[in-house]
């Protein structure tokens, strides 16, 4: 067990999660995941959640595996392509986390997932969320436009308001 993580998660308050994206900057990321869709047949979601808390914290869950459940329960993985992109964000680590379903995925690899990743993370070290998140969805949107371009029945399969845990 990690105490230093333990008491950053335990001290993270949903305060913090509303001043780091406020409905301000939630609303504008819905817009571009909006906008993204528009560009390819894939399904980007955001979620961000503040911290862990019982026992995922406690067995010490990584940001990957906790990413790996919440795109799970979103049932990204059960859409028409394969082509689900979940951007995850555990505010407490500020760890950002890429899950891509397996059509997108073995396209596109997981190195432009780990730079998307990075890119983000610096931003948000300067507290620059909404900045960090909406380039993000437009690295994820080249990706996608390339490997799945939008064609005639591009529909929305799932929605595109921001998951705030």
């Amino acid at each position: 067990m990690n105490l230093k993580r333990i008491l950053r998660h335990l001290a993270m308050t949903q305060g913090q999660v509303n001043r780091a994206f406020p409905r301000a900057t939630l609303a504008a990321v819905e817009q571009a995941i909006r906008a993204s869709e528009a560009a390819h047949l894939g399904e980007v979601r955001f979620v961000v959640e503040g911290a862990l808390d019982g026992a995922p914290l406690f067995s010490d869950q990584s940001a990957r595996e906790r990413a790996l459940d919440v795109f799970s329960q979103l049932r990204m993985w059960d859409t028409e392509h394969n082509s689900g992109v979940l951007i995850y964000l555990l505010l407490a680590d500020r760890q950002v986390e890429i899950v891509a379903d397996r059509g997108i995925h073995a396209r596109a690899g997981s190195g432009a997932w780990a730079a998307n990743c990075r890119d983000m993370q610096a931003a948000f070290k300067t507290a620059s969320y909404q900045e960090g998140v909406v380039r993000g969805i437009q690295a994820v949107t080249r990706q996608l436009t390339e490997h799945f371009p939008a064609g005639a029945a591009n529909r929305n399969e799932l929605p595109d308001k921001p998951v705030v845990l």
